[in-house]
């Protein structure tokens, strides 16, 4: 499919994590990895991949920085700023590199950061969701009287800002597994701090609708959270959950085996499978196969690209490539530090000069690079009620 005309449906890009605030049993399965607790300036080195396909980080200083004629002026700084005021063990963030992360909390294990810096660059990727879907928040076919919804992993909470807003009669809860959304927020609407990786707490057959985006290489077993969102659907409730791929492709061969880009997704790809949370879960059909074993009704399954720059000849696509370049390029460093470092065993000075690479490509026009993206729809089957409960 040529970017150059626009996908035959439309979505949008990357992630978060998630829960409520209740004890939980300490019968949890544990991760696969567990990082450890890390101080300050602290990365924890790991074994160096034999995976040839990945170039070692040692490369990327061997690589002349060449500014070219094609690079695009830069983008302004970040304005960002926002975290929820919860309690002081929520608040003991952990840091690497600079960077925080949420607590040590459950099973939980986010790459993200949750720092002003990455909030904005998550939001930033809301609107691409957003202009991607023509300006829907969701494409489940919902109707006026819904009235109980869950936003999992809610992030910066700005999704499930706007569905309160859109649904003002409804109660929307947002949950993730760190506190960083804003305090003032519709009345309709609360945010709860959990790890939905392990068993929930909510009452089973009690929302309307469950919406996730974004978890690639958060989630250690996808077929038991699935499950768990079927158990807390009514009948005839409806899941919405969209993925991306972590990896940066062409389909015009712009995008060289080796480059910063291409090699941006095969590292993602062996660090989860070091991690034990896999970043494949597009490539590995991984919502339908959990869809369909949790007992789910598939509504509607739409595959995306998602361009990175302003290189699709259709304006609009044009104006996606734009916001989705915006995002990664002001946190680059954001995106990779964790899982390159604790995982991978990069040092901090050797992502910033990738990051250097990095940038240098997307801002080429002549570099075609979009992301797959995959959203799927659900329905809980009406007589599903005794399924599960």
């Amino acid at each position: 499919m040529d970017m150059s005309d626009p996908p035959a449906k439309t979505a949008s890009a990357v992630p978060a994590e998630a829960g409520t605030a209740a004890e939980r049993s300490t019968a949890a399965q544990p991760a696969t990895f567990s990082a450890p607790a890390v101080s300050p300036e602290t990365a924890a080195p790991a074994p160096v991949t034999t995976n040839p396909a990945i170039l070692p980080a040692s490369h990327w200083a061997q690589v002349p920085h060449l500014e070219t004629d094609d690079d695009d002026s830069a983008y302004g700084d970040d304005n960002a700023s926002s975290t929820a005021s919860l309690t002081a063990s929520i608040l003991e963030y952990r840091t690497v590199n600079g960077r925080t992360y949420h607590s040590e909390r459950g099973n939980a294990q986010s790459w993200n950061p949750n720092d002003a810096l990455h909030d904005e660059s998550m939001d930033i990727l809301h609107h691409v969701s957003t202009l991607m879907q023509d300006g829907r928040i969701y494409l489940a076919p919902l109707g006026d009287d819904v009235q109980k919804v869950l936003d999992v992993a809610c992030g910066t909470g700005t999704w499930a800002i706007d569905f309160a807003d859109l649904f003002p009669s409804a109660e929307v809860i947002g949950v993730d597994i760190s506190p960083q959304q804003p305090q003032w927020i519709p009345p309709n609407l609360k945010f709860e701090v959990d790890d939905v990786t392990q068993p929930w707490t909510y009452a089973p057959n009690s929302f309307d609708y469950i919406h996730l985006r974004w978890l690639t290489g958060s989630v250690p077993d996808w077929y038991a959270l699935y499950r768990e969102v079927f158990k807390a659907l009514k009948p005839g409730g409806y899941f919405e959950h969209k993925e991306s791929s972590c990896l940066l492709v062409s389909d015009d061969g712009t995008v060289a085996e080796g480059s910063a880009i291409d090699q941006w997704g095969k590292v993602f790809t062996e660090a989860g499978k070091k991690f034990g949370r896999t970043f494949s879960v597009v490539e590995e059909g991984l919502q339908r196969k959990a869809m369909e074993a949790a007992g789910f009704e598939i509504i509607e399954e739409v595959d995306m690209k998602t361009p990175l720059g302003p290189w699709p000849a259709d304006e609009a696509q044009k104006q996606i490539g734009l916001y989705n370049r915006l995002a990664i390029e002001q946190d680059v460093e954001g995106f990779l530090m964790y899982m390159w470092t604790m995982v991978m065993g990069w040092t901090k000075e050797e992502i910033q000069i990738y990051a250097a690479h990095l940038r240098r490509e997307l801002r080429s026009p002549n570099i075609h690079a979009y992301y797959p993206q995959k959203l799927m729809i659900g329905r809980k089957p009406e007589d599903a009620l005794s399924m599960h409960s």
